[in-house]
């Protein structure tokens, strides 16, 4: 199938989420960190969108969870 594209986006949902968690926390404050962490979401969502189309919004959904709970 397309298993390296679910991969890569697998990865990129993990980096996305690390990179969001982190801004909570770093040295950026009010909009800036708003914006960075806003944007963090909106490629988590387009790799979500993605997915769905490969694999159907429930396994998508699913590996969204994963890489959740799993940070």
């Amino acid at each position: 199938m397309y298993e390296s594209e679910i991969a890569r986006l697998r990865k990129r949902l993990e980096d996305e989420y690390e990179a969001a968690r982190r801004g909570l926390t770093g040295l950026a404050a009010g909009a800036a960190q708003h914006r960075f962490i806003t944007a963090r979401i909106r490629n988590m969502e387009r790799c979500h969108k993605r997915l769905a189309q490969l694999v159907g919004e429930e396994r998508a959904t699913a590996i969204a969870l994963e890489v959740w709970r799993t940070r």
